[in-house]
């Protein structure tokens, strides 16, 4: 009687969360992540490259890159793979110069794209070009700073900053780097890094605050920790030494961030201000956040399946007929200035909004 009853109720639980899970596998058309995902990656593959001050390869580029290559991979898209090795083919000869330069957090996240292209393609070279970069990125160099010494000396990047978006910028480099190679090393940095700038930076709220002494919560800088995070998570096993303080960073997070997604579905470009316009870059890093957890089990499916859908309905009429995300903020800096954040210019097509959602659609193919 009590195997009979229990195995009823394991039935209905997992009938529940097929249920609750669902709502993220059933969209109509023009919003169904095959439709969207495959508008996206094909732009981008015609899309002219984003520089930092016209010289090197910019981190959002890479983070689209990424974003598409995932997204033909999980569409088994051969045509699209093959387009985005010809965009990256001239990295090694004529555009050779536009390779970022191994001596800042946001150059170094280039290595993650190379080792990306190595798991799709066992191409050795991408192998070597991405090594390189995850390597340095704990290669003290001989003219660091004194502040970059001792990053060092704790077992941290010496390109450890504190600022919230190296926890996107550190981790994904790191984590392709231990995909590839299986050394416990790149996991364990990753993790080690997530853990400091959780226990230095987290408010009691879960949420960020751009800078220590910028005390508002800009909308793109929390989604680089909730994204960080839940692709962290995803691969860190049970058993490891740092899981349960990021688990509980993250669960903290997603808990406030339900708390402050507006009536429509989005989150603002000032996170706990309700007058504050709709920001879709952070909303798409949220939203993938989201539908990571709810897959993994980490987040309850009844609450939160329910909340990323609602995101996910929101987010795709900002993408306007050319395929360009509208709405998303510029490359932002700090300053303690409220109105600053109300007023900084919105850029349809900037890759720092056309790579969330591209992540969110291959979560979504996931589901």
């Amino acid at each position: 009687m009590y195997k009979k009853a229990s195995l009823l109720l394991f039935l209905f639980s997992s009938r529940l969360l097929f249920a609750q899970t669902g709502v993220l596998n059933d969209f109509p058309k023009g919003y169904a992540p095959e439709e969207v995902g495959r508008r996206l990656a094909y732009h981008f593959v015609d899309d002219r490259h984003d520089l930092y001050a016209g010289r090197y390869i910019h981190y959002a580029e890479v983070c689209t890159w990424n974003g598409a290559i995932s997204f033909a991979l999980a569409t088994k898209d051969g045509k699209l793979l093959q387009l985005l090795r010809d965009r990256f083919e001239p990295l090694f000869a004529s555009e050779k110069a536009l390779l970022p330069p191994m001596n800042h957090v946001d150059y170094n996240m280039f290595g993650g794209l190379a080792l990306q292209l190595y798991q799709a393609t066992k191409d050795r070279r991408y192998l070597d070009l991405g090594m390189a970069y995850a390597d340095s990125q704990w290669e003290l160099p001989a003219e660091a700073k004194t502040e970059e010494k001792q990053w060092a000396e704790k077992g941290y990047s010496w390109q450890t900053r504190l600022w919230i978006d190296d926890m996107y910028m550190i981790t994904f480099v790191q984590m392709q780097a231990y995909k590839v190679t299986g050394e416990r090393k790149y996991l364990d940095r990753a993790a080690k890094e997530m853990a400091l700038y959780l226990d230095e930076l987290q408010r009691p709220n879960g949420l960020f605050y751009h800078a220590p002494d910028v005390p508002y919560c800009w909308s793109r800088g929390d989604g680089w920790m909730a994204a960080g995070m839940a692709d962290l998570l995803s691969y860190m096993p049970e058993d490891h030494t740092d899981r349960p303080r990021i688990m509980k960073g993250y669960r903290t997070m997603m808990e406030s961030l339900k708390k402050y997604q507006q009536p429509g579905g989005m989150w603002n470009q000032l996170i706990d201000e309700p007058d504050c316009w709709a920001e879709t870059s952070g909303t798409a890093m949220f939203t993938f956040a989201f539908i990571r957890g709810v897959q993994q089990g980490w987040l309850n499916a009844g609450e939160y399946a329910p909340a990323a859908r609602k995101a996910w309905m929101a987010m795709i009429p900002y993408i306007d007929e050319r395929n360009n995300v509208t709405e998303v903020c510029v490359g932002t800096g700090k300053k303690n200035d409220r109105q600053y954040y109300y007023d900084r210019p919105r850029l349809a097509g900037d890759f720092h909004g056309q790579a969330p959602y591209l992540w969110c659609a291959v979560a979504l193919l996931d589901d």
